[in-house]
């Protein structure tokens, strides 16, 4: 693999984190990984450094060794955050600030951001948005990941730094933690190994695009081999599936009906929202290989042999 040979991965304990530290070690690219607790799990092979970005002088230090950085920590969801948006500013905002203010002194290290692209379009009256889209977040999370992208894009003008931001829909597979309100598919997938009812919020129309985690690694591979001069880039399928369509396809490979409970339909949930992938296809090649069904087997798969 082309690239850095050492990268710092700020979130590394979290499921992308994982994922692709685990694919970078395998290439033999040296992972630094920062975590918020010590008791944090990573993948082996990861130099562990806890703390989050509170820890300035070791930020430092590993900002000056490492020849990327990829941040993909978050510590909210957008049904976390909603009564309490603040989580956002102390939470995702406040420490990505003082990340710039060490990059500041020494901008070299391209830097990957993972954005939202299932929450920060809102829901847009177009079959699929691009990058081009106006920014019209329906949730406090959607809302930090917006301003956050701000900062980064002052960051880049001000000091020169380069900043690439990944904008992934619905992300899942293999590995996935159960969170509560988050993750759809491995939450259906967990209430079907469990035998339990499946509440959907709204009638079951809603409609989402879903990556695979391999796949978005890729995408996260081809950026950093390749440090491309576009900021902004939308990493999906390009397909929407709508709640319904995903419980089938949950259903089929669990080989059982389910009951479902419906809930009156929330606010911060768009009713639909489809990624343009095109710009990330015609600049990095890069192209969604795992379809839903091949996905969520592979998903059900790992969950059902007890590896959650």
């Amino acid at each position: 693999m082309k690239g850095p040979s050492r990268v710092l991965i700020i979130g590394a304990a979290g499921f992308v984190g994982r994922s692709l530290s685990r694919r970078l070690i395998a290439s033999g690219i040296a992972v630094d990984g920062v975590v918020r607790s010590p008791t944090s799990s990573v993948e082996p092979g990861v130099d562990i450094h806890a703390g989050g970005l509170e820890d300035s002088a070791t930020l430092r230090k590993l900002v000056d060794r490492c020849e990327a950085i990829v941040h993909v920590a978050s510590a909210s969801t957008p049904s976390g955050s909603r009564a309490a948006p603040s989580i956002e500013a102390l939470l995702n905002l406040a420490p990505t600030l003082r990340l710039l203010e060490t990059l500041q002194d020494s901008p070299s290290p391209p830097l990957i951001y993972m954005s939202s692209g299932g929450a920060i379009y809102g829901s847009p009256d177009l079959p699929a948005a691009g990058e081009a889209a106006a920014l019209a977040p329906q949730s406090y999370y959607g809302a930090g990941k917006a301003a956050t992208e701000m900062f980064l894009r002052a960051y880049a003008h001000a000091f020169g730094g380069h900043v690439t931001v990944l904008r992934p829909s619905n992300v899942y597979g293999p590995g996935q933690p159960l969170y509560v309100a988050f993750g759809v598919v491995r939450t259906m997938l967990q209430h079907a190994l469990d035998g339990t009812p499946v509440e959907i919020w709204g009638d079951g129309s809603t409609t989402r695009d879903y990556v695979y985690i391999d796949d978005l690694v890729d995408a996260f591979i081809g950026v950093l081999q390749s440090k491309p001069e576009k900021a902004v880039y939308n990493v999906g399928a390009g397909v929407g599936h709508s709640l319904k369509a995903v419980l089938e396809e949950v259903s089929r490979v669990a080989g059982r009906s389910m009951e479902v409970r419906f809930r009156a339909a929330r606010a911060i949930d768009v009713p639909r929202i489809v990624l343009d992938i095109s710009l990330i296809q015609a600049d990095l090649g890069w192209a969604p290989r795992v379809a839903l069904a091949e996905g969520i087997d592979a998903t059900w798969r790992w969950l059902s042999a007890g590896r959650s």
